[in-house]
This record gives C-alpha cells, structure tokens and sequence, in this order.
C-alpha cells in the first residue's frame, strides 16, 4: 500500500513538472503576438489575459518611455541668438541679442523657428547640438503665423521628419525640445492638453491665424522655435508661446501644428512668401446664446458676421448669419479650428462648405481668393530689406496689369514712422520705376535696393489718379 502511494506521488510529480514546462513554453517563450485562435478554452484564454502581455502590446502609448524620441530630436535642435541693431563701432556694446530655438527639417541646413525669434535681426548666429557655429540667412518670415524660415551653409545634418498634427490627440504625450535659460538640448514631457486653442497674441497682424496645440510640458523663454515631438521622435509642432503671469512657465505652453508650418515652408520655398487662402468672411465662434437665437442643434460652428463684396463666400452664395458647420466633411467648432484648416490652402483651391441657415443645412462650393481677391497665385512679401524701410509688397496679378496697363508691384501697406513713411507714399501705390530703371516685380526692385546706396527715387501711379508720383528717401 505505502509504495502504491509513493508510484502515486511520483506519477503526480512528473505530471506536474510536465504541466510546468508546457505552461512555461506556451505562454513565456511563445511569441507576444499569440493568434486568438491558437488561446483554446476559456481558461486558457484567461490565463493569457491576466499574463500581462495583451497590455503591454495594446498600450495606449508606445513607448512607454521617450529616450527613442529625445535621441531623434534633440541633435537637430539648435540654439539661435540674434542681433538687432548691430553697432559696427568695436569700442560700444550697443547691439540688442535674442535668443530661442529652430527645428532642422532638412540634411542641408533648412530651419523653421519663430518669426519673433529672429524679428530685426541684422546678424543671426546658430549653434547646433554638437556645438559647431554657423551663421545664417533668413529665407522667408511668415508674421501672420509667428514663422520663420532660416537657412546654414552645411549638408548631412540630423533632421526631423513632419508628423500629422491633425492626428494628434487629447492626452497624447509629446515632448518640447529647445534652449530654455540658454540651457542647450533641454528636453521636457507633458500631455496634449487642447487643440485649436487662440490666446490672441498674434491679433494685430494682418490674416492672423492661431490654432495652437496646448500642452503642459514645460516650456520657458529660449524654448521659443523648438520642437514639440511625439513619442514617435516626429516634429508636430513649434513651440511658440506660455501664458503667464510672471514670464516663466506656470502649466500652459502653446505650439503652431506642423500641417500648417508644413504649408507655410512649401509655399517660402516655392515662391518666396506664403500663399495664403481666403474666404473673405469676418467671423466669430457659435456660443450658446447664439445657438439658442439660431435655432441650432449644437452650439457648434462659426457665425459670419459679414461677407466680403465679390470674395469667395460671397461667390459661393453665403450671407451674413449663416453659420458654417463644416468644411471640406470636416466639423468645424470654433474660429481657430477654421483658420487652421483654410489657412491649410491656397488662393484656387475649391472647397464644401456645409452652413446652416433658417433652420436647414445648405451646402455650397466656394473657391479661395488672394489679397487682391483674385485666385492667382500671388503674395505678400516681407524680405528684411523691405520691413526695415517700413513697406510691404507683392507683385501686380494679371488683373491688375491689364487695368492699369502697367507692370511693377504693388504697396500693401507702410508702416508708421518708417522711412518710406516719411515719403508720403500710401498704400495701393505701384512702383513701375526706380532711379529711373523699370521694375516688373519684387525680386528685381529688392535686387536693385540691395545694391544701392545714397539717394532713392521710386516712380509710379495710382489707380485712381492720374500721373506719375515720385517718392525719394536716402538709403544708407
């Protein structure tokens, strides 16, 4: 009887360690991704779930960890310093500097920062993370934006690669990487805290767009141009603004998305300054009461509030008060979120708009017009040589030239007590002529400005006068 017990015992012995070894090989060494099919029973289909390994495959974030994304973002952030003002007299300090962060997005030297980063510069000096110096140009600004786009003579540099911005989601964790206190490649985390979000820092320039991304990650001054990444180590943002009380970061820093520096990039490349899209519609964002007031499923939307004679929502057939719920069968919620998206565009672009208008949906097709409401593609240029004189400029459409009967650019506007101000030129001014050489478009007259100095003499009309004005200032 006792060795009937003992062969027992054994015999269970060797069934159990057998069930071990078979436990073990199944669900330890098997590999994580285990075919449902492959789980028989419920209770094995159990054990597998309270393994732990469905958790760690379907994560909601992955990595879980962000030294993958630090390593891919930091070597191609840079430290930028400017100086404005620079006084060429060895012997005074008299020279004003700023400093901030740029993203490098291209092998050979491209870099997208802030515009405020690099506003009045005379001189910009850029330091990579590997400490080598360069000193660089500016390509094109974008002021509407807050976006600059620069450029350092050197090729294979590490870069980063655009991310969807669009994509992103509330409570995604992202990094911010810059220069904070001039403290170089200084990396912090945080969470996608809103999207679309307008702080109004960028309300008194023309065509404005804010639709920032919010996050909590650390952001201070000198982080200003740097990059908000995923933990994919993809740039899907600029860092650009805090709100705060004291000037240093209390919980809330706000980045341009990467679609729309994206667009702003492609358009400085493609022709010098950015192709913006307009609608031709004031607006503002549908609260409750105006919800209430309309009849509204929702308070959701954006109230127009006037249309634009002859743009492209009056074309298309909206008035004021409709309220435009989508576009292109995308919702739109808020005035940032439909900033964000037609400044995504260009003058020529068509796109669905669905409105709401006495109690029914509508939907029209409207077609994006330009600053001179025409859909070529023309725009606005704000080179250094031109601020600094206290202008801005774009070339004549083809509109224009036959009614004037005229080529030269156009004055978009002047700014207050600059030397072109002092000239008494306005606005709509067309410079046909300069120091008696004919101009035909904004490179040729910023090519002859660059190459002279002493007196300037700029000749050209009015539409609606007649004659020939001469404006003169002397360039140093």
């Amino acid at each position: 009887m006792k060795s009937l017990t003992l062969l027992q015992t054994v015999l269970i012995s060797l069934t159990t360690a057998l069930m071990t070894t078979f436990a073990v090989l199944y669900f330890v060494q098997r590999p994580q991704s285990a075919p449902a099919e492959e789980i028989a029973g419920q209770e094995q289909l159990h054990k597998y779930l309270m393994s732990g390994r469905l958790q760690r495959q379907f994560s909601s974030t992955q990595p879980t960890h962000f030294s993958e994304a630090a390593k891919l973002s930091t070597p191609a952030v840079v430290y930028i310093e400017s100086i404005q003002d620079q006084n060429e007299n060895p012997f005074f300090e008299n020279s004003k500097s700023n400093t901030g962060s740029g993203v490098l997005i291209s092998g050979d030297g491209m870099i997208v920062s802030n515009y405020h980063v690099v506003e009045n510069a005379e001189k910009i000096t850029v330091l990579l993370n590997d400490n080598r110096n360069y000193e660089a140009k500016i390509i094109g600004t974008d002021p509407s934006t807050d976006l600059a786009l620069l450029k350092i003579e050197e090729v294979d540099l590490p870069f980063l690669v655009f991310g969807n911005s669009d994509s992103l989601l509330i409570g995604e964790w992202v990094l911010a990487v810059g220069n904070p206190f001039r403290l170089q490649s200084t990396v912090t985390a945080g969470i996608v805290s809103a999207k679309a979000r307008s702080i109004q820092i960028l309300n008194s320039r023309k065509y404005s767009i804010e639709s920032f991304i919010q996050t909590d990650a650390a952001v201070n001054p000198g982080n200003s141009g740097g990059a908000l990444v995923n933990t994919a180590g993809e740039l899907v943002g600029i860092n650009t603004a805090i709100m705060s009380a004291t000037g240093r970061y209390e919980g809330y820093s706000f980045s341009i998305p990467a679609n729309l520096v994206q667009k702003v990039v492609r358009d400085i490349q493609q022709f010098g300054a950015v192709q913006r899209g307009l609608l031709g519609v004031m607006i503002q964002s549908v609260n409750g009461d105006i919800a209430k007031e309309k009849d509204l499923p929702s308070p959701n939307g954006v109230l127009i509030t006037s249309v634009t004679p002859d743009g492209a929502a009056d074309k298309a057939g909206l008035i004021s008060e409709d309220v435009i719920l989508k576009v292109e069968d995308r919702k739109v919620n808020s005035v940032p979120e439909l900033q964000e998206l037609i400044g995504g565009l260009s003058p020529g672009n068509r796109i669905k708009i669905e409105y709401f208008r006495n109690k029914q949906r509508y939907t029209a097709y409207a077609t994006l017009r330009n600053q001179a409401n025409t859909t070529e593609l023309i725009a606005t240029r704000h080179d250094k040589i031109l601020t600094d004189l206290g202008f801005e400029l774009r070339n004549l459409s083809e509109d224009e030239q036959k009614k004037t009967k005229k080529s030269g650019v156009k004055v978009i506007s002047i700014y207050d007590r600059s030397i072109i101000a002092q000239t008494n030129m306005a606005p709509n001014f067309i410079i046909t002529s300069a120091n008696g050489k004919d101009i035909h478009d904004v490179d040729q007259l910023i090519s002859f400005l660059d190459t002279t100095q002493g007196r300037v003499v700029l000749q050209g009309v009015y539409e609606n006068y007649k004659g020939i004005f001469p404006y003169s200032f002397e360039k140093e």
